[in-house]
């Protein structure tokens, strides 16, 4: 199964791109809950390159590596890639009249409930969106 969350980013679309892809950037976004942090981030943006973000509860009681190997690349607006777990994710990126609208089509795992799964990815999505519009001010 598959689920796809979205947002929509007031900012340009090379703005929206970089904060997605540096390192220094990644680690102000990609948590679901403030209670977490990612305090490292690694990619290599190539079709091949692979990608690893260390996803941490702020209190030091767990954490995990997020990470796998882009499949598809289109600089600026799409990336594709397969998580170390075998799932596959597709990114888009599209600038429309009101901002950019980010798209994510996720597998599922078999851990949590599809619900759980598209609630914590639309959390992330929207620290993302967040921090790229704190950008701008």
């Amino acid at each position: 199964m598959k689920t796809t969350v979205q947002t929509l980013i007031d900012a340009p679309i090379a703005m929206v791109w970089q904060a997605w892809t540096t390192p220094s950037h990644i680690c102000q976004w990609n948590f679901a809950a403030n209670s977490w942090c990612c305090p490292s981030a690694e990619i290599d943006l190539r079709e091949g390159g692979t990608f690893s973000y260390r996803m941490e509860a702020r209190d030091g009681s767990m954490g995990f590596d997020f990470g796998g190997t882009i499949t598809h690349l289109f600089p600026g607006s799409a990336l594709s890639f397969l998580m170390e777990d075998g799932r596959e994710v597709q990114v888009t990126m599209r600038q429309t009249g009101e901002g950019v609208l980010l798209e994510e089509i996720f597998d599922n795992e078999d851990q949590h409930t599809a619900e759980q799964q598209r609630e914590g990815w639309q959390a992330i999505l929207n620290n993302f969106r967040q921090h790229v519009e704190s950008l701008r001010s």
